[in-house]
This record gives C-alpha cells, sequence and structure tokens, in this order.
C-alpha cells in the first residue's frame, strides 16, 4: 500500500488533494496534517511515499517541512500543493528539495495525472509553473563588467543575501543594519539592475559569483 502524507491547514483542500491521490493510486493510505508540528512528529514515526505540502501553514513554512523530508526520508517524493504561484516562493521550494510544484486550483482529475509522473521520474508541475521555470532559464545571464559599475560593496552583500532567500529583517541583523536601511539598498539593487523578483536577483547573485 503507498502512504501519502498530506499537509494542508484547510480541510477542503485536504479532501481535494486525498481525492486527487486516490484518482492517481487508488487504494493508498493517505495520512493528513494541518500544520508544520503534526507533519514532523508523522514523518518522525512512519516513513511516506509521497508528500503534497502546502507552503502556508498556521505554525510556520511548509519549506521546514521538505528540508525535514530531505533530510530524514530522502526517497519520499515531496511535492509542493499551493495557491503561490510567484517567483520566490517556488525557487524556495525547489532549493529547499520539492521535486514538484503544482497549484491547487488545478482539478482534481488532472492533478492525478501529474502525480502519477512520479514514479516515471518526471517533475509534476503545473503549467504555469512550467512557463515560470522556462522563462527564468532562457534569460541572458548578466556580465561582471556591468554589475561591478553599477552595484556598492554593501548591495552586493546584500544582493548575495537575498538571493540566498534570506528576509529583509533577517539581511539587517546579518550585516548589522536596521531593516530599514536593508530594504532601501534591495529597492537600490532592484532599481539599479531592472528587476522585480528574487529570482532575477539568484540569477545576477550567480553572474557575480556571489552565490
Amino acid at each position: 500500500m503507498l502512504d501519502i502524507l498530506l499537509v494542508d491547514d484547510l480541510p477542503e483542500a485536504l479532501a481535494m488533494l486525498e481525492a486527487a491521490c486516490q484518482a492517481a493510486f487508488p487504494g493508498a493510505c493517505c495520512t493528513m496534517a494541518s500544520n508544520v508540528s503534526e507533519a514532523r512528529q508523522l514523518l518522525d514515526t512512519r516513513r511516506f511515499a509521497i508528500a503534497l505540502i502546502d507552503l502556508g501553514l498556521p505554525d510556520g513554512d511548509g519549506l521546514d517541512i521538505i528540508r525535514h523530508i530531505q533530510q530524514h526520508q530522502p526517497d519520499c517524493a515531496t511535492v509542493v500543493a499551493t495557491i503561490f504561484d510567484d517567483d520566490a516562493h517556488l525557487f524556495k521550494a525547489l532549493q529547499a528539495g520539492a521535486q514538484g510544484y503544482l497549484l491547487k486550483d488545478q482539478a482534481p482529475e488532472w492533478l492525478a495525472q501529474q502525480l502519477q509522473k512520479i514514479f516515471d521520474g518526471q517533475p509534476p508541475l503545473s503549467p504555469a509553473i512550467a512557463r515560470r521555470l522556462l522563462r527564468y532559464f532562457q534569460r541572458p545571464a548578466p556580465t561582471e563588467p556591468i554589475l561591478a559599475a553599477e552595484l556598492t560593496l554593501r548591495e552586493r552583500a546584500v544582493l548575495g543575501l537575498l538571493a540566498q532567500g534570506m528576509r529583509i529583517v533577517d539581511i539587517g541583523n546579518e550585516l548589522d543594519i536596521s531593516r530599514h536601511t536593508a530594504g532601501d539598498h534591495v529597492k537600490n539593487i532592484y532599481r539599479k539592475l531592472k528587476i522585480n523578483s528574487r529570482a532575477e536577483a539568484a540569477l545576477h547573485a550567480k553572474g557575480l559569483g556571489l552565490i
């Protein structure tokens, strides 16, 4: 029997995910958790073949669950099931170890078809997410001379931390500056590099060798 962990704080979302899993894998055993704490307790006592995880949970971030799975159950196929379709959530989830990213506004039947791809080695991705990934990797890499001329040393430091997924308040703590000063640096970086997202910031940081 296939054991599947479902993590979401909304009962209707859990019911929809369970329906999708049963359609994809008839007879599967679906165990549900509504927050990070419950999910970690289950993962510490049972082993799962698949985990569908929401990112926004009442007691924390679904990324913490993904990292826990990567460390303790690396054979578990981890898939994000969320409403967030922006670059910041997508790339942080993939960096944490997610092997798929599905949007919950899809029909359960379609989600079931995507989940069936897991054991064929194909990452389950919603179309909007696949398009985001393609656009990201099709962007030309920035060149070092242009970046070096544009950014100050402090802005380069902030860019490197931003590209690692750190929050502005944490960047301020790391560099011993106020969160407002850190926020101003981020605004200046976005303006100078003509970017609008963390994913683009990460691309520029890679071009500078900051990550």
